[in-house]
């Protein structure tokens, strides 16, 4: 096995930053011939030239844009070791790029990110939400760090991702005051009720309409939403009943107001991280794995 020199490594890492041998040289204080020697064998290692030359200055081609990723994401990962490791001397961050898809309820993507914020007082969150096949390219960039989702990957073998659960749970039926007399009966009351539902793009979604067809019952629904923020502001005002994952069931029934009319286990929310690790090292992601399989689903 031929191992990377993590020296040369270095080397490539700050003239691609200077941009140029003789300003990297005068940062690592060593002779430029010394240099241009070391990135020589990077790519000999590598098997690809990773600068071009135009004119004085030093691109990258698309082979050394591709090195550069991985090296930032190499000695980024280097510091948040010895951060962790050694406690985070004033001034540093330990930053933590997270994907959140946009079909996970707020509260639940809450509850799963709080961990990560008391793995160190100086700790830098960034949250991105979207369409998980746009967070998983991002993944696969090394963009981000981890991605939360309701779904397990199912990308291509281009895309490098495992699946971690975090933990599973049940669905739990909320309804406003003037709609709390469909408890009784339910889940039959649910026939012909008033209701709000996930867009039919989503899992859960599927999994509502199966779990209605089993049971026999034909809710009326009078909206479908991307947002289940929205969705459950609209539940507040009395528009329908509507659904959410049972892990949140407290906080949904205190903050909109809302109260418990039902709830079933035949229906099974997941939750799971999303990483380019067959085993998670960032101390963030393995802060929320742990709290959730022991706490939160535990």
């Amino acid at each position: 096995m031929s191992w990377l020199n993590y020296h040369h490594l270095l080397y490539f890492w700050t003239v691609a930053r200077a941009g140029s041998i003789a300003k990297a040289s005068q940062e690592l204080h060593l002779a430029q011939p010394t240099i241009s020697a070391q990135l020589k064998l990077l790519e000999e290692s590598l098997g690809h030239k990773l600068f071009e030359r135009q004119g004085r200055r030093l691109v990258l081609t698309d082979v050394g844009r591709t090195v550069l990723r991985y090296a930032e994401d190499i000695f980024r990962l280097g510091n948040e070791l010895k951060n962790v490791v050694n406690g985070l001397p004033s001034g540093q961050q330990l930053r933590f790029s997270v994907g959140v898809t946009d079909v996970i309820p707020k509260l639940v993507a809450e509850r799963l990110l709080q961990p990560a914020f008391d793995v160190s007082p100086d700790i830098r969150i960034t949250c991105r939400e979207g369409p998980l096949p746009q967070l998983l390219a991002s993944l696969a960039l090394h963009e981000l760090d981890a991605v939360l989702a309701d779904a397990p990957s199912a990308e291509p073998a281009s895309i490098r991702a495992f699946n971690h659960l975090l933990g599973k749970c049940g669905v739990s039926f909320f309804a406003a005051p003037k709609l709390a007399s469909l408890s009784k009966g339910f889940p039959r009351s649910l026939d012909a009720a008033p209701i709000l539902l996930p867009s039919e793009s989503s899992s859960d979604r599927r999994s509502l309409d199966m779990w209605f067809g089993r049971q026999g019952v034909h809710p009326l629904v009078v909206g479908e939403f991307d947002d289940s923020a929205l969705l459950m502001a609209f539940g507040q005002r009395g528009h329908g009943v509507f659904p959410a994952p049972s892990v949140i069931e407290a906080e949904v029934s205190r903050q909109f107001n809302v109260s418990v009319i039902g709830r079933t286990d035949d229906i099974e929310t997941c939750f799971y991280a999303i990483s380019v690790e067959r085993r998670l090292r960032h101390p963030a992601v393995v802060a929320i794995a742990e709290t959730a399989r022991s706490r939160l689903f535990g």
